[in-house]
Formats: C-alpha cells, structure tokens, sequence
C-alpha cells in the first residue's frame, strides 16, 4: 500500500463551489406529482414534495423543460423559452417552487435547449416564410442536390434522413432529432445573442444553473460533408447509429459560444452549467467544453447510461478517462435518466434487485465529481414494460420493437401504495402506472428502517459530510478480475473503494476493522473475502 507521505493532494487549499461534486435530483415532471389531477405532473407537485428532496439530502434539482411546447418531445420541442406551458403551471407557480426551494437550501437547475427548437416556434415560423426575412438564417436551410435529393447522408437520432423538405423556401432543413424540431443555426451571432438572453431571463428569475441539452449538437459543418460510417454498425438498428457524427456534432467552433455563455452566467453569483453531451465522440468533448475557467462547469455523457451490467474493466475504462488536473475539467455522472432504461434493470439483472440497487448508488456516492440521481431510482425502480398501444416516445414507436424506448423509465413516481394510482393523481396519469412499483412507493420506504430509500439517503449524507467523497482526487483506479478498485484522497485523508462486480467471491485488498468502514452492500466483517455483488468504502488512514 502506498503510504500517506506519498500520496499528492492535487486539490488542497481548494475553495469549493456550491456545485463541485454536489448530488443533484433529476425530476421529470410530467411523471413527479400531479396536483391538479389531470394525469399530468405539474410544478405546483413539484413544490410539495421539495421536503422530501431534502429529507434525502440533495444538494440541487434539475428539473427537465417544463416550458411551452407541442409536446412532440414532450418540452424538448420548446415553442416559447420563456413561458410555463400551462399543462405544468404558470410563470407564478415556477418563481414559488424556486422561492420555496431556496428557503430550504436547494438550488434549481432547468433545461436549456439551444441545439433546436420545435417547428411551432415564432423564430422557425417566420424563418421558412422565404430566403430574404429577417430570421432567414436563423435554422440551418440548404438547397437540394441537382437530383432533389438531401445535401449530405446525416441522420437523425430519432428517425432516419436529418433533412426535411419545406416546400415554402424549397430548401431542406436540418434537424438532428424529430423533424417537427428543425435546427438553430448557431453560427449566426443573431441566433447566440437570442439564446444569450433566454439565460439572461431565467437567471434574472433565480434559476441556480442550467443542463444544456445536446448541446454538441449545436453546430454543424458548414461544408456539410458526409459522416463517415461507423465501424461496428453491424447491430444496428437505427441509422444514426450507423455512421460516427463528426460532421453533424461537436463542431470546434462551440466552445466559442461556450465562452460568451459562460461570460453572462460570470455576471451572475454561483451559478452553474452542466452540458449533456452524446455519442462516441462524447468523452473528447466533455473535456473541451469544461476545461478551463472560461467554459462550462462539468458536463456528462452517456457512457454509464449505455452499459448494459456491472463490469468493472468498463468502468475502470470510462472513470480513467479523467484526471486529477482541474484545468481538465470536471466530470459528472449518472447511472439513469428520463433517455435510457433504468439502471435498476440494465444491472440489477444480473444479481438479486436490491443488492443490484444498492451496489449502484454506492458506486454512484464513490466517485470523483458531480453526481446526477434520477428520480424514482433511490426506490429502486425498474423499467416498465409499456404496450405499445399505451406508447407515447415518438422513438420507441417509430423503433419498435427494436428499441426499449424511453417510456419505460418515464413512468409515474409512486408515492404512497395506500392511495389511488400510488399517491401519483387522482386522474388517470399519462402513461400507465406499473403495478410493481407501489411495492416500492416512498411513503413505505420511508416507514422502513432497511429500505433502499434510506441507504441512498444515508450514503448522500456521507457524501455531503465527507470532504474527500466530495472534492477528493481519485488514484490507484485498477479493474481486475471483476473487481474495481480506487482511492479517494483530500487533505491527508484516504478513502479506498473496493467493488466485487462478479458472481464469484473473492479476495478483499485489505481486511479492516469494522468501524472504519464507512459503507458497505453485501460485505462480510474481518474476513478476507469479497462475497459477490458487493463492495465497501473504508478509512484507509
């Protein structure tokens, strides 16, 4: 074991940001609460449950975009950037829920969406009038190829070709996700100055920070050359998956406009921007969008959120993606979402459910940088199987049956099994509410001593009450024989990580007392053996 004296403490002396390895709650909130009883989750639900959030001890929210919208992408398809679409509220009821949420210590991120907006929009509806308006270069237009057809082979996440054709200006224009949402076109300084003011708006309200969503889709190759294909497209089962987007995403010139961003959040005390960045491209960009002072301040990809189960060398690949330097940037994480199934399923199939949960979130508490925990996942649940006549994800209807879609981790919170719908509305919610999760609802983890609920919130209190958790470097990060193991270390103080992610026993690295360990999932006392599917955090020195 390497000794104290050895062990450099890159970040000593350092005076964290509120938001420097914070645990933040994501909430989808058409699935959250529903006050009104339309079967819809609204922000008025969001508000009442602000305690709760708290009793778990999470630092901020992150709510997903609850603005006015056709609803196409269910918000991701933003028709006014500074309007309550009246199915979540009104203006009103957002400045209560930020009122309240700061009187109990929680900061608020929302949505940002700069990469598109939904064809509803009044800057697209008066862009497609004709090539001479004012906003004329405010998407992404280009004429046909002699052959009528798209200028170039890009294809969108959601369907197939990006370009669309508008018989109004017959041009194509682009759009990297659904055709009703086209493209902003953010090489024009226009377009970034309009956007530049959307986050002048919201901070002016007291929004605490922004998630910039896919945001390295925000720029495109203005000589539209081809993507190239990709290598391992063999299974496949949409197009866009089937070539690598350096063409069509992360674009060198981002970063610019990251940097005047980042000048209007400066004007600003404390806030924060985290960028949502996609693709096989993501780790590079993850980097170059957060490296510096100038830029944003951490963004995720979705490396963790695409493994399929627990495996350690995979882990051990992504994590040592990242080092200690600060000037680097600094990562988040998260194991689920709103996009992709939830983790409870993806690796909780592979052990016994609650030990699966259990294993997760305490890896999830372990690591160097921003956590991100997905609603409904400190209960412990699964994805949903949602018939496809109850589908509502444009994606996993124009997939199906070759994609799991994205309903399935969108089912309602389940908050009390004694009450109708699991405490969720009184109405008939919005997508059905999956039956096996009233077993699981809030209320009754909270009455249970050893629930899954309660481990999440004493290892988030551990995280928050333990510097090194929080703002420690990471070293000695190794994957061998299913087993990954790291070190924690801030100030002195080592915290070792040890996780068996196999079916089979085996040897712990070190044998500790009890009372310095700090957590554990599954772990026998001062024996030298690492049971399967589990793991531990103790005080090294």
């Amino acid at each position: 074991m390497q000794g104290k004296q050895d062990m450099p403490d890159n970040n000593q002396g350092l005076q964290a940001e509120w938001w420097r390895g914070a645990a933040i709650y994501q909430i989808y909130p058409r699935s959250f609460l529903d006050d009104k009883g339309d079967g819809i989750g609204d922000l008025k639900g969001i508000t009442i449950k602000l305690d709760y959030i708290r009793f778990l001890g999470f630092d901020a929210i992150w709510i997903s975009p609850f603005f006015t919208s056709p609803m196409d992408d269910f918000g991701y398809d933003v028709q006014d950037y500074r309007a309550v679409d009246p199915i979540f509220g009104t203006l009103d009821d957002f400045r209560q829920l930020l009122e309240q949420a700061h009187a109990k210590g929680l900061k608020v991120i929302i949505d940002q969406v700069y990469s598109h907006t939904s064809i509803k929009h009044a800057w697209f509806e008066e862009s497609r009038q004709d090539k001479t308006n004012p906003k004329a270069d405010w998407y992404v237009w280009v004429d046909p190829k002699p052959d009528g057809s798209p200028p170039n082979n890009w294809q969108s996440v959601f369907t197939s070709s990006a370009w669309t054709w508008d018989a109004r200006r017959c041009q194509y224009y682009l759009h990297n996700f659904l055709a009703s949402q086209p493209d902003l076109n953010l090489h024009n300084p226009a377009v970034q100055d309009a956007l530049l003011d959307v986050a002048r708006f919201w901070l002016d309200l007291g929004v605490d920070g922004f998630r910039l969503d896919a945001i390295n889709y925000g720029m495109h190759d203005q000589q539209l050359r081809d993507n190239p294909p990709a290598e391992d497209a063999g299974s496949a089962t949409r197009p866009a998956d089937m070539q690598v987007a350096i063409y069509s995403s992360t674009h060198k010139r981002m970063p610019q406009f990251l940097e005047k961003l980042r000048v209007v959040m400066d004007s600003y005390p404390d806030r924060f921007t985290v960028a949502e960045v996609g693709g096989p491209l993501a780790p590079q960009a993850m980097k170059t969008y957060t490296q510096g002072s100038n830029r944003l301040n951490t963004a995720y990809s979705f490396e963790f959120l695409a493994a399929e189960d627990f495996c350690a060398q995979q882990f051990a690949e992504i994590l040592g993606q990242w080092s200690n330097d600060l000037s680097e940037g600094w990562p988040s994480w998260a194991f689920s979402n709103h996009d992709v199934p939830r983790v409870a399923s993806r690796w909780g199939s592979q052990v016994d459910h609650e030990r699966g949960v259990l294993l997760a979130a305490l890896l999830l508490i372990s690591l160097r940088g921003n956590i991100f925990i997905y609603q409904g996942e400190e209960l412990g649940l699964t994805q949903s199987d949602i018939p496809y006549s109850q589908l509502q994800d444009p994606e996993a209807i124009k997939n199906w049956p070759h994609t799991l879609g994205r309903d399935g981790a969108r089912t309602p919170m389940p908050w009390d099994a004694s009450k109708v719908n699991a405490g969720f509305s009184t109405g008939t919610p919005w997508l059905p509410m999956d039956d096996s999760h009233a077993a699981l609802a809030a209320a009754q983890q909270i009455a249970g001593i050893s629930s899954m609920l309660r481990s999440f919130r004493r290892w988030i209190k551990l995280r928050r009450d333990t510097p090194v958790l929080r703002l420690g470097d990471q070293s000695d990060l190794k994957a061998q024989d299913g087993v990954l193991r790291f070190k924690r270390q801030l100030d002195g103080q080592v915290i070792f990580c040890e996780f068996n992610l196999s079916p089979d026993v085996k040897s712990k690295a070190v044998v500790v007392p009890r009372d310095r360990i700090l957590a554990n999932v599954g772990m026998k006392y001062d024996t030298a053996d690492l049971p399967p599917w589990s793991g531990h955090l103790f005080d090294l020195y």
